[in-house]
């Protein structure tokens, strides 16, 4: 019998499919046993508890009609038109689901007082219970699965989807806007992980670590200068050399902090920053693709992975690396065209590579290009993983989920990437003041005339109105300073808001 696990302050319960309602009857399906459970009751502190079974024979009838709200049509609006998640006597606790995990030790103690927490332990949308679909309003996932619109379509009343990660390319946003559900990534989280893991592949690299390691491993012996010459050929000097980091968000500029430290020069190439951010860290910019990969000993990639990338290092991108320079991949499997990159290593274009990222995961090395490649360094997709980034994750993620059930879609939610499908979004002022409740050059003297309820009364009436007052200039994402059109068309990096988290 396939069975949903729902968990509860009280413990972890199983309800079968029968089981959709509270005080139902369910069959054990190990046991045969019948038993009776109230949801409403194993949700409750242990010092309010009341037996179930007493429960069952004290509720009066129009209770029991009560916790069978009638079922509602799925409404196509967008949710900033149809309102915060439903939490009012006819759905006291929404349900929220991890579609692709089963420990929910973390997301309870934030959750257990506003939902109704289940895991589905899925690997594919077609394990996802029938429960889920019909009832589930959020929904947590890592990476493990993909949501396609076909798939989206199933479920009946979600409303929030958090992808425990970074990386949301496993999700078809729009179409989940179209369809007024909000999805959200956990984008500042594992910053220091990756970036300490780029750092370490790097080394290993450039210093044959992981290689020589091995090499006493299998029992081999060196005896000499010229066996030692000949195990760590490929070695390299660090200082001095130029790391080139693709995207400079959160990952890439902690990377480019440490590169310095081993003495790297480091240059960056970021379409979508403002000019700049290269004096703050002591780095140079380049301008386009071509100029980084030309001037780089090593290149490293921290961007994220959409359309207009994918590929982003190809045959002919690599052809414009510098001959023998190393490549590293924290980001995305999919900015990497593993055939074109097997055929470098082999030609020795390349001379070393890291990959944590795979176009397919989980990664299988039998089938891959990658399979008979030297100087190859493979990692399961791990660089963001510790004890502590991992916790702080999933507390990240759930408290997104919390915010959507007691707050307003997509307003109360930190990292919404389709707010654009949201009307109460786009028409959301962005500053608390008006600029022009300001003096353009105010300082101390301006400020100790400054009349605050002055300021209070502009922009309540400015908000009132809906003005469209001048507002703080901000960087326009929709022109960068340069992108290159690679031979198939596509531009080189990903339109983002300076996230490079890699998960």
């Amino acid at each position: 019998m396939t069975a949903l696990n729902i968990f509860g302050a009280a413990g972890e319960y199983k309800f079968c499919v029968v089981c959709t309602h509270v005080l139902n009857t369910c069959v054990s399906g190990s046991t045969g046993q019948k038993f009776r459970l109230c949801l409403s009751w194993s949700q409750q502190e242990p010092s309010a508890q009341v037996a179930s079974q007493h429960l069952m024979d004290k509720r009066r009838p129009q209770d029991i009609l009560m916790q069978q709200p009638a079922k509602k049509n799925r409404i196509d609006a967008p949710m900033a038109i149809r309102g915060p998640i439903p939490n009012g006597p006819m759905h006291p606790r929404p349900l929220v689901a991890l579609l692709d995990g089963r420990d929910c030790s973390v997301e309870m103690p934030i959750l257990k007082d506003v939902a109704t927490v289940a895991f589905c332990d899925a690997q594919s949308t077609q394990e996802i219970h029938e429960k889920v679909l019909n009832e589930a309003v959020g929904a947590l996932m890592w990476h493990t699965i993909t949501l396609t619109k076909e798939d989206l379509d199933k479920f009946k009343s979600l409303r929030v989807i958090i992808r425990i990660g970074s990386g949301y390319d496993n999700v078809d946003v729009k179409a989940a806007g179209e369809m007024g559900i909000a999805v959200c990534n956990v984008p500042g989280y594992g910053v220091e992980e990756v970036a300490d893991s780029t750092l370490c592949l790097i080394l290993n690299l450039y210093r044959r670590t992981y290689w020589l390691a091995n090499m006493v491993r299998e029992g081999k012996k060196i005896n000499g200068p010229e066996q030692l010459r000949e195990a760590a050929q490929g070695s390299a000097r660090i200082r001095g050399d130029t790391l080139g980091i693709v995207g400079l968000g959160r990952v890439g500029t902690a990377v480019a902090i440490r590169a310095k430290v081993f003495g790297f020069n480091v240059i960056f190439y970021d379409p979508y920053l403002a000019d700049g951010i290269e004096k703050s860290l002591g780095i140079t910019r380049v301008y386009t693709l071509q100029e980084l990969l030309f001037q780089s000993d090593c290149v490293t990639l921290h961007c994220n992975l959409n359309e207009h990338n994918h590929h982003l290092i190809n045959d002919y991108t690599i052809k414009q690396m510098r001959p023998g320079a190393f490549l590293i991949n924290t980001a995305r499997g999919g900015l990497v065209d593993e055939h074109a990159l097997a055929a470098a290593l082999k030609d020795g274009r390349i001379r070393a590579s890291a990959l944590d990222v795979q176009e397919s995961e989980p990664f299988n090395l039998a089938t891959s290009p990658l399979k008979d490649c030297p100087n190859l360094i493979i990692t399961p997709h791990s660089s963001f993983y510790s004890e502590q980034s991992v916790s702080e994750l999933r507390e990240m993620a759930a408290g997104e989920v919390r915010r959507a059930i007691l707050g307003r879609i997509p307003d109360s939610l930190r990292n919404c990437v389709n707010k654009e499908y949201f009307p109460s979004a786009a028409n959301s002022v962005r500053f608390p003041f008006p600029p022009t409740a300001f003096s353009d050059n105010m300082n101390g003297a301006d400020f100790a005339a400054f009349n605050p309820a002055a300021a209070a009364a502009a922009t309540a009436v400015a908000m009132g109105a809906h003005s469209t007052m001048d507002r703080r200039p901000i960087v326009s994402h929709s022109n960068p300073h340069s992108t290159l059109i690679t031979h198939s068309g596509a531009s080189n990096l990903s339109k983002r808001e300076s996230s490079d988290s890699v998960r």
